[in-house]
């Protein structure tokens, strides 16, 4: 059972990072998740108090997932449009590569803005701030994932 607790933590560490990048996929609470399996091991046994922080934390970083891009585009005077844009963006740019994935929150917000605004300088603008707030919702997210591989492999070095 401990073999198979360590292997589905893993394969849960895996896809939460990718889920940091990859839009409906819950990277924080798949780290999470993560490190509950392998506390249930016989090797490891986390701390009540390090399991809290990290179930906060990834509560925290997924509803300032939601927030932080409206936030960003609201900031740079953008509508909900830009926001969807960037998002489905996000989506189509990940079949494109790397650069998809720069170019196509940008492209899908200005669409977005576009769609909803006749100028623009005001849709462009929005854009960059909706990829902003994206972005920083991104790396709000890799920083918790990172930071729970930490944890993952710190104690699992320590128990061999």
């Amino acid at each position: 059972m401990d073999v198979f607790l360590l292997i589905l933590g893993i394969i849960l560490l895996l896809v939460g990072l990718v889920g940091c990048v990859v839009p409906f996929i819950p990277g924080p609470p798949l780290g999470f998740l993560a490190l509950l399996a392998l506390h249930f091991t016989s090797w490891v046994q986390f701390s009540s108090k390090l399991l809290w922080i990290a179930a906060i934390l990834a509560v925290v970083v997924t509803l300032l997932d939601y927030v932080v891009p409206a936030w960003g585009t609201k900031k740079f005077g953008g509508s909900k449009a830009g926001v969807w844009g960037a998002s489905l963006g996000l989506v189509v740019g990940l079949f494109l590569g790397p650069a998809g994935i720069v170019l196509g929150p940008f492209a899908g917000a200005l669409v977005g803005e576009l769609l909803v605004k006749a100028n623009g300088s005001q849709a462009l603008r929005s854009a960059f701030g909706a990829v902003i707030g994206l972005f920083a919702g991104v790396l709000l997210k890799l920083v918790v994932c990172g930071l729970y591989i930490w944890w993952f492999a710190r104690e699992l070095y320590v128990a061999f």
